[in-house]
């Protein structure tokens, strides 16, 4: 990924962003995105972007292995995430969805991940501690909560699942207030030029539908010219 294409991801929606990958497909149809509704801490920082550090939680029991077990693997988590390919957002399956309770996402977490130069969250799971997560890190979760329960690292660097979007160790995602998208590795080399493309296109009407004169004829004109600049 280029550093012209990642400031250009960081400035656009995730919306745009699965427009653009059909775009760069040259087809519709491309469907490795989030089901539902999600939230997130910060709407108005805008777009998360980087190579996925995964792991899996859980929280509504406390963990059976042996306390010095999970502390190997908390311990080993956090090195996986302090390591890696940068930029990286963590991709946090909490195994007890949909009825998740620890909010392993507050102050002190989100504090330690924008440490170690992670851009932010994307989880199925839980966030709280919402006027002291950092700025700089946002954080796209599937509910907010007061409580961390027993929350417990139960696997680190496996493929996960959020809100029906699979996510393997390594994979480019996109995240926003909207939900997440997995970028197709096969699309990367083209994608600034499709989302240019697409906003250069998405241009012609919107330009036109906030002209002071707009009318269905004004309408017709532009969409042809839209349609045409399409192919």
């Amino acid at each position: 990924m280029t550093p012209s294409l990642l400031k250009l991801l960081q400035s656009v929606d995730t919306p745009t962003v699965c427009n653009a990958i059909e775009v760069a497909q040259g087809k519709r149809g491309f469907n490795n995105f989030t089901r539902g509704t999600m939230l997130c801490s910060a709407p108005e920082e805008g777009a998360i972007v980087g190579f996925a550090r995964t792991a899996k939680i859980a929280a509504v029991n406390p963990p059976t292995e042996a306390p010095e077990v999970i502390k190997e693997r908390r311990m080993a988590y956090y090195k996986h995430m302090a390591t890696g390919a940068r930029p990286a957002i963590t991709v946090i399956e909490d195994m007890d969805f949909p009825d998740c309770i620890g909010a392993f996402w507050g102050e002190i977490n989100t504090t330690v991940h924008k440490g170690f130069g992670i851009a932010g969250t994307l989880t199925n799971g839980v966030m709280r501690d919402l006027g002291d997560v950092p700025e700089g890190y946002p954080v796209i979760a599937g509910s907010v909560g007061p409580s961390h329960g027993f929350v417990h690292v139960k696997e680190i660097g496996t493929q996960v699942e959020i809100f029906g979007l699979n996510v393997k160790d390594g994979d480019l995602v996109h995240a926003d207030q909207h939900g997440a998208v997995v970028i197709p590795e096969d699309v990367v080399p083209n994608l600034e030029a499709a989302i240019n493309k697409l906003l250069s296109t998405e241009g012609i009407i919107l330009d036109a539908a906030r002209a002071d004169d707009f009318d269905f004829e004004k309408f017709a004109e532009a969409w042809s010219k839209f349609e045409r600049a399409r192919t």
